[in-house]
C-alpha cells in the first residue's frame, strides 16, 4: 500500500504547521514563502536544505560577553538554543533534538563533561537524517555514553547491563517486546570491551576497545549464537522484526500526537526496510501525511517554544537566564530527567506552565512599551489587532480571540473616569495582550 499524501490546501497555516513540527517556528513571513512551494517542495527545502548558515549577532550572556559552552554552567544550553534561533536547517536541528531525546545522556548523571556532551551533540546532528544503522553503532560508542550507561565498565570478568538493556528498551525495540532477561545478559556480554582511561581533575578521556577485556566465547541472542561483539549486538537489534514496527512509531511521535494507521505504519515499516535504516525518506513522508495536517495540536516542547518565541521577535540569545527559565519550564538541554528522555505528557501541567509564563515574559521585557512615554488607541479591537501584529498575527482560535477582546475591554472601562488611567492603561493592556497571546493554547500548540 502507498503511504498516504496530504492532498488539501497548503497555505500559510498548513506551512506554519510545518515549520513548528519541522523545527522551532517561523520568523516573520517565513510561512508565507514556504506556502508559496507547495506542500512537496516545502518538506524537501526541509530535509534536503542548503549549506548551514547562522544568520545574525552571535549569543552573549547578559554582560554582553561571548558564551563560553565548553565549561561555562547552562552556556551548553545557550549555544544549541542559539542554533535553533539563528539557523537556516531548522530540520537537522530538530531532528538533533528528537536523538537527543531517543538517546538521552545527562550531564548531570556521570558524564559531568560539557565538551563531551556537545561531542555527542555533533554526532547526533551529523546522523540527523542519514542512516539509523550508523547512528546507532556511533552512539554505542560515544564517550558520552559509554560513561552515562557504563559502557567503559563492561568487562568480560564483570559484565555490565546498563546500555544492553536500554539498547533494546528504548533505543530498538520498546520495553517487553522480543527479548528477555537472558537476552539482556547475552547482549551485556557481547558488548564487553569498551574502556576509558582517568585522570583526576581532568575526568574520563582515551575512550578506546581493548580486545583482552571483551567476552569472545559464544553468546545467544534472540535465538542466535555466535561470538557476537558490539557491532553485532547494534546489528541483531536492527534485524529483529520488531525493530522497524517500534522505530517508525516512535519516529512518528515527534512530529503528530496520534498513533498512524495500520495500512500507514506497515507501509512505513516497508520503506525503512527497503531503505536500509535510511531515516530521510521516513521523515519525508510523515511529514507529507495527511495526519500531520488535519490532526489535532500538538504541545510544543518548552525549548522549541522558546526558540520560536525568540525567532518571531527577531531577537537573539542575549542572556543566560535563558537555561534556567527553559529548566523551569521542564526542559533543559543536555540534562533530560533520565535515559528515557523527557516526559511529553509534563510538558504542560501546573508547575512547568508557570516556567512557559515567565519565558514569554522575559522575552518580551525588552520590548514593553513605556506607559509613561507610549501611546495606544483606547479601542479593544485595535489593541488586539496591534497586539496580534507584534508576533506577526499568528491565528487564534475564535474562543481565544473573543477572551482577549473581554481582557482588554474590561480593562478600558476600569479606567474610565481616571485622566491618568485613560492615558496610560491602553499602553499596559497592549503589553499584556504581547503576553497573552504568547501563553495562549494557540501558541503553546501548533
Amino acid at each position: 500500500m502507498a503511504i498516504p499524501v496530504y492532498r488539501g490546501k497548503f497555505g500559510e497555516a498548513q506551512a506554519e504547521r510545518l515549520l513548528w513540527r519541522a523545527g522551532f517556528g517561523p520568523r516573520p513571513g517565513q510561512a508565507k514563502a514556504l506556502a508559496k512551494k507547495g506542500r512537496n517542495k516545502a518538506v524537501l527545502s526541509l530535509t534536503r536544505p542548503a549549506a548551514e548558515k547562522l544568520v545574525g549577532p552571535a549569543p552573549t550572556d547578559d554582560r554582553k560577553v561571548p558564551i563560553a559552552p565548553l565549561d561555562s554552567t547552562g552556556h551548553d544550553h545557550l549555544w544549541w538554543l542559539d542554533r535553533m534561533v539563528r539557523g537556516n536547517r531548522p530540520l537537522m536541528e530538530r531532528m538533533t533534538l528528537v536523538w537527543h531525546d531517543w538517546f538521552a545522556t545527562s550531564n548531570a548523571m556521570g558524564v559531568r563533561s560539557q565538551k563531551l556532551m556537545l561531542e555527542q551533540n555533533a554526532l547526533l546532528r551529523r546522523h540527523a537524517l542519514g542512516s539509523f544503522s550508523q547512528l546507532l553503532l556511533d552512539v554505542t560508542k560515544d564517550p558520552a555514553m559509554l560513561i552515562f550507561l557504563s559502557g567503559n565498565k563492561n568487562t568480560k570478568t564483570s559484565p555490565n547491563e546498563n546500555f544492553a538493556r536500554e539498547l533494546m528498551e528504548l533505543f530498538t525495540l520498546g520495553a517487553d517486546r522480543g527479548y528477555d532477561e537472558s537476552d539482556v545478559r547475552e547482549q551485556a556480554r557481547s558488548l564487553t570491551g569498551w574502556r576509558s582511561r582517568y585522570t583526576r581533575g581532568v575526568g574520563d578521556y582515551d575512550f578506546h576497545y581493548e580486545p583482552r577485556l571483551h567476552d569472545d566465547g559464544i553468546k545467544r541472542i534472540f535465538g542466535k549464537q555466535g561470538n557476537f561483539d558490539w557491532q553485532d549486538s547494534c546489528r541483531l537489534c536492527l534485524e529483529h522484526p520488531l525493530h522497524a514496527s517500534f522505530l517508525v512509531r516512535k519516529l512518528w511521535s515527534y512530529f503528530i500526537p496520534t498513533v498512524p494507521g495500520g495500512p500507514t505504519q506497515e507501509a512505513l515499516e516497508k520503506l525503512y526496510r527497503s531503505s536500509k535504516y535510511q531515516i530521510r525518506p521516513l521523515v519525508e513522508a510523515i511529514l507529507q501525511h495527511p495526519d500531520l495536517y488535519l490532526g489535532p495540536r500538538m504541545v510544543k516542547p518548552p525549548v522549541v517554544y522558546t526558540a520560536g518565541l525568540l525567532r518571531a521577535m527577531g531577537r537573539g540569545v542575549d542572556s543566560a537566564a535563558w537555561f534556567r527559565l527553559s529548566g523551569a519550564a521542564g526542559q533543559r538541554l543536555f540534562y533530560p530527567p533520565n535515559v528515557a528522555g523527557w516526559e511529553d505528557d509534563r510538558w504542560l501541567d501546573t508547575a512547568t506552565f508557570r516556567g512557559r509564563w515567565n519565558l514569554a515574559a522575559w522575552a518580551l521585557k525588552p520590548v514593553a512599551l513605556d506607559e509613561k512615554t507610549a501611546t495606544a488607541p483606547a479601542n479593544a479591537t485595535t489593541l488586539l489587532t496591534r497586539a496580534l501584529a507584534f508576533w506577526s498575527k499568528p491565528p487564534l482560535r475564535s474562543g481565544t480571540r473573543q477572551a482577549l477582546l473581554a481582557f482588554a475591554q474590561r480593562s478600558l472601562n476600569d479606567a474610565k473616569g481616571s485622566t491618568t488611567n485613560e492615558r496610560t492603561y491602553p499602553v499596559l493592556i497592549e503589553n499584556a495582550l504581547r503576553q497573552l497571546i504568547a501563553v495562549s493554547p494557540d501558541l503553546q500548540t501548533s
